[in-house]
């Protein structure tokens, strides 16, 4: 007599666990936090400035101001990750106030700055433009040494926003631009006019400068 044979349920498929979150990181290069790791999100449009050129970047304006980070206000719009904000306060900016609209990457400054007791360093939710045109209403002309635009590409935000800037920078101050365009040409555009590149490079179609008013004389 044959024995029946019974169907057995198929066994469920094993689970495969969880894909882990690939975080990118950017890292201090100098100063008291050197080394240090910055959570990059995983944001549109988030695209922190390479390691590479924020260290050109800043022995360029370390060479420019003599290495006294001390006294130096600084803005940094567009903050982002707050990699260049938080890299001049590492290097001991006096003031150094970071300007973010999207709300996890506020968070996450949030995070870093706690992370890092970084009491220089204060974070404004809101939008570039109206801020720093908020600031020159309020009388803040003149008030910082350094500031930091890396705004979104092809948005027009350099034009927008370099004339109020151009106020809120004290004599002799700098401004750091990043761009999808080198700035650095015989016939630069109307808004242009009034700056003066003192530095600038590309590494690949990353192109940075820094930039100054033109003294008149």
């Amino acid at each position: 007599m044959s024995k029946k044979i019974r169907n057995k349920p198929p066994k469920p498929a094993a689970k495969r666990p969880p894909r882990p979150v690939m975080t990118h990181q950017v890292r201090i290069i100098g100063g008291q936090w050197k080394r240090t790791p910055l959570t990059v999100l995983d944001a549109e449009g988030l695209r922190p400035t390479p390691d590479r050129v924020r260290e050109t970047v800043f022995n360029w304006i370390n060479h420019l101001i003599d290495g006294n980070w001390s006294k130096l206000k600084c803005l940094d719009l567009f903050a982002g990750t707050g990699v260049l904000g938080f890299e001049a306060a590492s290097r001991g900016a006096e003031q150094v106030v970071m300007v973010e609209m999207h709300t996890p990457a506020v968070r996450q400054l949030e995070i870093t700055k706690k992370k890092l007791h970084a009491e220089q360093v204060s974070i404004v939710r809101a939008d570039a433009l109206s801020t720093i045109q908020g600031m020159q209403i309020r009388g803040g002309n003149g008030q910082f040494n350094l500031i930091f635009l890396d705004p979104p590409y092809l948005q027009n935000w350099l034009e927008k926003t370099l004339p109020t800037c151009a106020q809120l920078l004290a004599d002799g101050g700098l401004i750091y631009v990043e761009s999808e365009v080198s700035l650095d040409v015989e016939t630069p555009p109307d808004w242009l006019q009034g700056w003066e590149v003192v530095r600038a490079d590309n590494a690949g179609l990353v192109f940075y400068h820094l930039l100054q008013a033109k003294k008149h004389y």
